[in-house]
């Protein structure tokens, strides 16, 4: 959490991906869309906690919400699994490799119970997802998410999977900039490396947004990859040419031609910073 508040007096966006302090980051004003495991309790749509007993005019109020059996939270698993037909959608969230990915989906409103008998009100509603692919015994991945109450299906099922971006950009930062060349042990030295290299992607996303897009499609096929000349036969090319030309590793060869030396250099806290693209010769 304290990490958190101090990226919130950072003049950009944030977005919670973590479900440690859940509630926490609603105080803070933040809209999250978080996994969460099936054994989670939860109030089904249109029920919640009891209002405290009456007061009997002796001693101090009731003031906690209470449950009793009959009326109390069920697992999420429980929930999914009770939802009618109708309330599941087959959507297609974005292109993979050979077919688009799409699964079947549910959301329902509902409000969490963990450790609600000590509130004295229930918690606000929230969007439930549920994931239940086709042939699948029981729904695989299930999702807490503070989105607005009229945001669509679609647009829920797309915000869960953001995490196939990050991983991806994770996995650029360390092949592609550099940031898994770092090999000391100390903390601040690693926290400088990995500023420099996500400022240098963040540069180059920035520049291969400017590229316009290709007005045809190129095969996928590694087959149709051609190798780039050998210029020196002492040291021959370890991969052929990608097929995707405005790639971070493609961007970055434009920059590394366009003169001796590539560098990037911007304000960062205050502080002038210098960082090579990609973390190699140019």
């Amino acid at each position: 959490m304290p990490a958190s508040r101090r990226a919130l007096c950072w003049p950009m966006p944030v977005t919670a991906t973590t479900p440690p302090s859940v509630p926490g980051l609603t105080e803070m004003g933040l809209t999250y869309v978080v996994g969460v495991q099936s054994s989670i309790r939860l109030w089904s749509p249109g029920t919640q906690p009891l209002p405290p007993k009456p007061w009997s005019g002796r001693g101090r109020p009731p003031s906690l919400v209470r449950r009793q059996p009959g009326h109390a939270p069920v697992s999420a698993k429980e929930l999914a699994q009770a939802l009618p037909e109708d309330a599941w959608r087959r959507i297609t969230w974005r292109e993979g490799s050979k077919v688009p990915l799409a699964s079947r989906f549910a959301a329902v409103r509902v409000r969490p119970a963990h450790r609600d008998y000590w509130r004295s009100a229930p918690r606000p509603e929230e969007w439930f997802l549920i994931e239940w692919p086709q042939g699948e015994v029981e729904p695989t991945k299930y999702w807490l998410s503070t989105l607005p109450e009229d945001t669509e299906l679609a647009d829920l099922v797309g915000q869960a999977k953001l995490r196939w971006r990050i991983e991806r950009d994770y996995q650029e930062l360390k092949q592609e900039i550099g940031l898994g060349h770092y090999e000391g042990r100390g903390w601040r030295g690693f926290h400088h490396h990995a500023t420099l290299a996500i400022a240098a992607y963040g540069f180059l996303v920035c520049e291969r947004s400017l590229i316009p897009p290709q007005p045809h499609a190129q095969r996928r096929s590694s087959r149709h990859l051609r190798y780039p000349k050998i210029i020196d036969p002492a040291a021959p090319p370890l991969r052929p040419e990608r097929h995707v030309s405005n790639s971070i590793a493609v961007v970055c060869v434009k920059f590394c031609k366009i003169g001796r030396s590539c560098v990037l250099v911007m304000r960062l806290d205050g502080v002038r910073v210098s960082c090579a693209l990609a973390g190699r010769p140019c």
